[in-house]
């Protein structure tokens, strides 16, 4: 569906020679004399490929049909990760450079957001907070100081992250995967 340049705003999806788009930044200029000029900077969708795109007042662009739904990860299998529709049961592939670093949030049987375009998967954002198990800690220095003293720690999709000095081994973590910062500590493995 066409519509005016002048109702594209951030976070818009587009559809750019065939490609499915998101407005990660909007600029708009109205020089002294002429048409009003709209820069954008686009990400590709499947690739997440950057591209500058100008247009002006007046020029109609395609919006992308993209549908979200939620969706559940099952496994891994070779380069990619299949998800399940949680309503129609059907299975969809995504490959590990449309995941990006959403894959160190993957755990088998949780339940995110999938984003369709037309019958493909797109794209998957995992749920706000995810709990992971620490499988290895570095060692924390014993120093006495005012401020809390972080270590590393390889979780059990591995991701390496910074948590504090208290965490051990087989500690569960809760992580917020927007920033993947270290929440709280939850518990012991079971």
């Amino acid at each position: 569906m066409a519509i005016d340049i002048g109702e594209v705003h951030k976070n818009s999806k587009l559809l750019v020679n065939g490609a499915p788009y998101n407005v990660d930044e909007m600029e708009f200029m109205k020089p002294g004399k002429g048409r009003a000029v709209y820069r954008l900077r686009l990400r590709n969708l499947i690739d997440g490929v950057g591209v500058d795109m100008t247009y002006h007042s007046g020029d109609r662009v395609e919006e992308a049909p993209i549908t979200s739904c939620q969706m559940q990860y099952l496994y891994k299998e070779d380069d990619n990760y299949v998800f399940m529709n949680s309503e129609t049961f059907e299975q969809y592939p995504l490959n590990e450079t449309s995941i990006g670093d959403n894959k160190f949030f993957l755990k088998e049987g949780i339940i995110g957001n999938g984003l369709m375009l037309g019958e493909r998967l797109i794209g998957f954002t995992p749920p706000t907070f995810i709990e992971l198990v620490a499988v290895e800690v570095a060692v924390s220095t014993k120093t006495d100081t005012h401020t809390a003293q972080m270590k590393t720690a390889v979780m059990e999709t591995g991701l390496t992250m910074g948590v504090p000095s208290f965490v051990n081994e087989g500690d569960v973590i809760k992580i917020d995967t927007r920033t993947g910062v270290y929440v709280e500590r939850t518990g012991k493995k079971k």
